[in-house]
């Protein structure tokens, strides 16, 4: 049995950087006239000098020279602190050894090869040029039949460019139709390109989608109309604010720019999200195990454990009372246990998959059945936790252990083949660098740079968004318990995750029977307990054929394939009392994605009760509710545990 370490405490943090505010208030309006006096005979003798602030409003456009005069102060003042907060982010970097490429994404020789293959085919390029030309001409002409007043066109659906200034003014709606068209003529181009390996394609396609977003007219300020709205209205007061908001951005990366996505002070682990009552009843130096206060006076025998991914925290799943799986888990009269990883620091660089095979997945199962007094127990696997659960289940199959009767798996994938855009940053030449990353943190991968690499997937949404909220307009990052979630990213170990890139996106071992862990090689295909596979249809992280073609992998009969509405955490977190959303279900598992949609029946809303019932058929009678304050493990603190509060 492995000894509880004391509860972790958490490195005093360095205190933040208070954010000044705007010095140059607006212009205030001149004082009305006092009433003339009743007139009398000595009134135009003895009739008092008008105060300085009136004689100056007598003038016309005195109070126009003024505010001119407040909004070239604040430009000023804007420029200065931008300047100030790049320089000392300079000076708090100089300190750091260069990158060892300049080109860390390898997106050279990708472009090289798209520019070779368009080079060896001259009348394509011709052809790709005069459609160019023949576009810029319809968008010419239009211009000037919207000119002459026939109706604008209505635009493409676009949150970029939703504000009415885009189609109102003319110029701006020349310079947006402009931009689309030329992007979307650049990246055709590059989709169009054959003859090449598809992953350098992927990789050029990528990141011209990229460039192009980056961009957009609506990411600079002297092309945003909604901006200088702001800017004229506030008289550059929106700016000032804005550089304030990079400055303490700047200062929070470090001298790295990350762009706050949520008002981070507005929530604390505990008191506001991850609330759910419960108890941790095992703490070892790798998971605290929690078990979760029941909502009613039955629950059934077999208790439910799940293992989300340690690249975040569990409390995705507890964020609010409304939508909280854990909750609603409970009141669906089961017995939840979560394993919350820690996150790890440098004397947990060599961990691997043995280590969170061994004593995560095996430790955790042992700890929840001795608290529930059973022998068998269901299993969730959430993202690459359910990569985890998948091989420790192929281990099991082949040792003979059947303590997991069931086991079901949220977006997670054991097939890599087709794993999306994620697959561009596991070439050889990208986990150098990201190796590089680790040495210099000691061992661990900063929870910020997984932060980065997610939110280039959706770079409009996760980036340019907020760059344009924050900077451009001045305005606050929103409260969005889930945004802050999202940003509260832990470390990796280096051993761990330099396996799973390699042996998963890379070699794609899992799937290819050549995965080897805890002494063994994993056959899923020896895994014959009944299955429940989730999918969302717009995840980008974990894509929707990426996880059938892993449900296809496991050898038993009774596999259960559910695909979601929405993404990667919408699609997943998506309690029915939201009515948000679908779900489609077909029993059967045919070869393909396409062949099991064409059969499949779509239902509105959530498919949590569609896999509640399939969870019930398989979780035993019911007996009376387990208090987590009487199992046979003690408690050691209240839920959610101290892991989950350790920052990056």
């Amino acid at each position: 049995m492995a000894k509880s370490p004391q509860t972790p405490t958490e490195p005093a943090a360095r205190a933040p950087r208070k954010a000044g505010r705007p010095t140059s208030a607006k212009p205030r309006p001149p004082k009305a006239p006092k009433p003339a006096p009743v007139e009398e005979p000595v009134a135009a003798a003895s009739e008092p000098e008008p105060a300085p602030e009136q004689t100056v409003a007598a003038f016309p456009g005195a109070e126009q020279a003024q505010l001119i005069e407040t909004l070239s102060m604040n430009l000023a003042k804007a420029a200065m602190m931008a300047q100030s907060a790049i320089a000392e982010a300079a000076l708090s970097q100089a300190d750091r050894p260069a990158a060892l490429s300049a080109d860390p994404f390898n997106v050279a020789p990708a472009m090289s090869s798209v520019m070779t293959s368009l080079a060896a085919r001259p009348e394509k390029l011709f052809h790709a040029q005069a459609d160019l030309f023949g576009r810029y001409m319809e968008l010419w002409a239009s211009t000037a039949r919207q000119a002459g007043g026939e109706a604008p066109t209505p635009a493409p659906a676009d949150k970029r460019f939703k504000d009415p200034a885009w189609s109102e003014n003319p110029m701006f709606d020349m310079m947006r139709r402009s931009y689309l068209l030329t992007s979307d003529w650049m990246n055709s181009l590059i989709a169009g390109v054959e003859d090449i390996d598809p992953t350098l394609k992927r990789r050029a396609q990528f990141f011209t989608r990229l460039l192009t977003d980056a961009f957009s007219p609506s990411n600079f300020l002297a092309s945003n109309p909604v901006a200088l709205k702001a800017l004229a209205e506030t008289s550059g007061e929106s700016l000032v604010k804005g550089m304030q908001n990079f400055a303490a951005d700047l200062e929070r990366g470090g001298g790295s720019l990350r762009i706050s996505q949520a008002d981070y002070g507005k929530f604390v682990v505990g008191e506001n999200v991850a609330t759910a009552p419960g108890q941790v009843v095992w703490r070892d130096e790798l998971f605290e195990l929690i078990q979760y206060a029941p909502e009613g006076e039955t629950q059934h025998t077999i208790p439910l454990l799940i293992f989300p991914p340690w690249i975040n925290k569990f409390y995705i799943m507890d964020l609010q009372p409304g939508n909280s799986l854990i909750r609603w888990l409970s009141a669906q009269g089961f017995t939840v246990f979560v394993c919350s990883w820690v996150n790890p620091d440098l004397d947990k660089a060599g961990f691997g998959f043995d280590d969170y095979l061994q004593k995560g997945i095996y430790r955790a199962v042992e700890k929840t059945l001795e608290q529930a007094g059973t022998e068998q127990l269901n299993a969730v696997g959430y993202c690459i936790g359910g990569t985890l659960l998948g091989a420790a289940l192929a281990h099991m199959a082949a040792k003979g252990d059947k303590r997991v009767a069931a086991a079901t798996f949220f977006a997670a994938q054991h097939d890599f083949k087709e794993a999306g855009d994620l697959l561009l940053f596991t070439d050889e030449h990208w986990l150098n660098e990201i190796e590089r990353q680790m040495d210099a943190a000691g061992g661990v991968l900063p929870g910020a740079v997984m932060a980065e690499t997610f939110n280039a997937l959706r770079s409009n949404d996760l980036i340019w968004s907020f760059f344009i909220s924050n900077y451009l307009l001045g305005k606050d990052p929103p409260a969005f318990d889930l945004l802050f979630w999202n940003a509260d990213q832990t470390r990796m170990p280096k051993a761990l995750h330099m396996a799973y890139l390699r042996q998963m996106y890379g070699a794609n071992a899992l799937a290819q029977g050549a995965f080897q862990i805890g002494g063994l090689t994993a056959d899923l295909s020896q895994v014959s307990i009944p299955l429940y596979f989730q999918a969302s249809r717009e995840d980008h992280i974990a894509p929707m054929n990426s996880v059938y073609r892993s449900a296809r992998l496991f050898g038993g009969k009774d596999v259960t394939f559910t695909l979601a509405g929405s993404g990667h955490i919408a699609g997943v977190i998506n309690a029915p009392v939201a009515r948000k959303y679908q779900h489609w279900i077909n029993d059967q598992l045919p070869e393909t994605l396409a062949e099991w949609q064409a059969g499949a029946v779509e239902h509105p809303g959530s498919w949590w009760e569609h896999w509640a019932d399939w969870l019930h058929e398989r979780s035993g009678p019911q007996i009376p509710a387990r208090d987590p304050a009487k199992g046979p493990l003690k408690p050691i603190e209240a839920a959610p545990g101290s892991y989950v509060k350790v920052k990056s």
